[in-house]
C-alpha cells in the first residue's frame, strides 16, 4: 500500500491551493480517527482515502470523481483506493460507485461536515475547535447561509446511510477535529 508521505506528494502534484491540501489532510485525519474506533488495522488506508478523496477537484471541478479515476491509475494507486475515494461523490458528481463499506459511508458523511466545522472554528474568538461545543455546531449547521457551500442534505443523508443520528455524526466529527488540533498543537 502507498505510504502517507507519497500520497501527500500526489495530492500536492494535482493541488496547489493550500485550502485543498489542508482539506485533504483534515479529512484524512478525521478518517483515521474513525478507523481507530471501527477498523484499527486499516487506519492508514482510511487516512489515505481521506487525504486523496478530492484529488481531481482543484484541476477538474466539473469532472470531479471522474477524472480522478484516470489520475489515480496513472499514479499507480490501487482500485480499492480509487473506488473508495470516488464513492463520496455518488449521486453528487459523475461517480457511479455507491458508498457500501462503513469507511466509504463515513467519508461521504464527514467530508462536507469538516468544512462546516472548520468554518465555524474560524468564526470563534479562539479560531479553534477545542472550545467548540456540539450546541454551537448545531446552531451553525441549522444556519443555511453559514458555509453555504457545504451541503446539509449530504451530511444528513450520510448520517442516515450510517444508521447514526445526526447529533452522533456531528459530535464524533467535531471530536475528530479537536483531536487533530490537539495533536498539531501538542496539547
Amino acid at each position: 500500500m502507498i505510504k502517507y508521505d507519497d500520497a501527500l506528494e500526489i495530492l500536492k502534484k494535482y493541488n496547489k491551493e493550500s485550502f485543498h491540501i489542508q482539506h485533504g489532510e483534515t479529512v484524512g485525519y478525521v478518517m483515521k480517527y474513525f478507523a481507530l474506533k471501527y477498523d484499527p488495522e486499516n487506519a492508514d488506508f482510511w487516512q489515505i482515502v481521506g487525504l486523496l478523496h478530492d484529488l481531481d477537484f482543484e484541476m477538474y471541478p466539473d469532472q470531479h470523481c471522474v477524472k480522478q479515476v484516470e489520475i489515480m491509475r496513472q499514479e499507480g494507486l490501487s482500485e480499492e483506493i480509487i473506488n473508495s475515494t470516488i464513492s463520496h461523490g455518488y449521486g453528487l458528481t459523475g461517480s457511479t460507485v455507491k458508498p457500501e463499506k462503513q469507511m466509504e459511508k463515513i467519508l461521504f458523511a464527514s467530508d462536507e461536515l469538516t468544512g462546516i466545522i472548520g468554518a465555524a472554528a474560524l468564526m470563534r474568538p479562539s479560531k479553534s475547535t477545542l472550545d467548540m461545543e456540539l450546541k454551537s455546531l448545531k446552531k451553525k449547521f441549522k444556519d443555511k447561509k453559514f458555509a453555504a457551500g457545504c451541503s446539509r442534505d449530504v451530511i444528513r443523508q450520510g448520517a442516515e446511510n450510517l444508521g447514526w443520528e445526526l447529533d452522533e455524526l456531528l459530535s464524533e466529527t467535531l471530536e475528530a477535529m479537536k483531536d487533530m488540533e490537539r495533536k498539531f498543537k501538542n496539547i
